[in-house]
């Protein structure tokens, strides 16, 4: 299970070292594409298999379910941990989830998101303050 919050720096060749606490579950590859709410998802490839599985399934007759499996897919790249623990993460992304020079990393579950800082800090004050509300409504649906 990956859990936790680490901040780290791009260096100069825009690579950005994985937290420790993650490499051990992740491998020597990982799956890096755009996630929800301007950050990027990465996933180990055991992983990734069991989502693009799912999201396969959900079939093409839907726009909805098209244009979730194309900003999942079109975006997803192969991404190798180098010997030191880091990952080049591609331009594109990069300007998707606005990553500069410090970036958090959240685990959440099954996937690591990797966040600007600055929009990092700015979401989870947000949710921060909505806790309550969120676990009341979860608790509802019996699913907390």
């Amino acid at each position: 299970m990956l859990i936790g919050e680490y901040t780290h720096s791009v260096d100069d060749k825009s690579r950005i070292a994985l937290p420790s606490k993650f490499r051990k579950e992740l491998g020597k590859k990982v799956i890096i594409t755009r996630g929800l709410d301007t950050c990027l998802f990465l996933y180990s490839m055991s992983e990734w298999e069991k989502l693009s599985k799912h999201v396969g399934e959900l079939g093409l007759s839907k726009a909805d379910k098209r244009g979730l499996n194309r900003f999942l897919f079109a975006g997803a790249q192969e991404v190798d941990i180098d010997k030191n623990g880091r990952i080049l993460i591609p331009d594109f992304l990069k300007t998707f989830a606005g990553l500069k020079s410090k970036v958090v990393f959240a685990g959440v579950y099954d996937r690591i998101e990797i966040w600007n800082d600055q929009a990092w800090s700015k979401y989870k004050r947000k949710i921060e303050g909505q806790a309550d509300v969120l676990a009341e409504q979860l608790g509802e649906t019996k699913e907390f």
